[in-house]
């Protein structure tokens, strides 16, 4: 039962080990840099605004479905990256897709943000 639990506490530090260099990679792309700073911004405009806790606790998961979007979108870009630097319509497709997401997740926020002013 020990040995279990050693083996289980040493693949949650790898785990946390991977997603600390992940995030470290992440924080570098611009796009990202640049949400995260909108997201100061956000929590600035919340923490200020007369709202209840669960208005806020939307417009922050909404927000932080940017960051997660984003993360898949660089993750996807990596990989098509990786491949080759060759154009082919399934990698712009793939990169489209992403980017997409992104937006897609931006829109979701603007959305919720809107609908909790009006």
């Amino acid at each position: 039962m020990l040995n279990k639990f050693m083996k289980d506490l040493r693949a949650l530090k790898s785990a946390t080990v991977y997603s600390m260099r992940g995030l470290a990679a992440l924080i570098k792309e611009r796009a990202f840099y640049q949400e995260l700073l909108v997201g100061v911004l956000v929590l600035v405009i919340e923490l200020l605004r007369d709202a209840p806790d669960c208005d806020r606790i939307r417009v922050f998961s909404a927000y932080f479905l940017i960051l997660m979007a984003e993360c898949a979108n660089t993750a996807i870009e990596t990989v098509i990256d990786r491949i080759g630097p060759e154009k082919h319509d399934l990698s712009r497709r793939a990169k489209d897709l992403g980017s997409a997401l992104v937006f897609l997740a931006i829109i979701h926020f603007g959305v919720i943000w809107i609908c909790l002013f009006i």
